[in-house]
């Protein structure tokens, strides 16, 4: 298809990935020219959605998480998914202050942080099998 381009990248799930997700995404999405302040919206959500599947989908344990982007026309599409724990209930998941971690120090913020930075944002999820948070970024410049 014209006017895309598509990115994969699969890491492990150690919280010191987290910062590699989020340079990837970035630099991905430069060729779209976004401004700082898009750049830090899509790295924000990136890290959020990371950090959920490092947290909550494995539970701590390292397996593996993969990130995919497609651009396509000024809208870039960002996919985290996990093959964790899955989510019982995504709306209420999606709440916000809701978390199953209180004891980690949760905010029960991640979903409404990536709501705010991010254009559209959905989730699915089945118990046992994992985890996709789908957002979409518009690069207006």
């Amino acid at each position: 298809m014209e006017n895309t381009n598509e990115m994969k990248i699969f890491f492990d799930s150690r919280p010191v990935n987290e910062g590699l997700a989020r340079v990837a995404v970035a630099a991905f999405c430069t060729q779209l020219n976004p401004t700082l302040e898009e750049v830090a919206d899509l790295k924000t959500a990136v890290s959020e959605a990371v950090t959920n599947c490092i947290i909550h989908g494995y539970e701590g344990e390292i397996h593996k998480i993969e990130v995919a982007c497609r651009l396509q026309g000024r809208e870039l599409f960002v996919d985290v998914t996990d093959e964790g724990v899955g989510i019982p209930d995504v709306e209420k998941a999606m709440e916000p202050m809701f978390t199953t971690k209180p004891e980690k120090d949760r905010s029960g913020m991640g979903f409404t942080f990536m709501e705010a930075f991010m254009d559209e944002v959905s989730v699915e999820s089945q118990v046992g099998k994992g985890t996709t948070v789908h957002m979409k970024k518009i690069i207006r410049r």
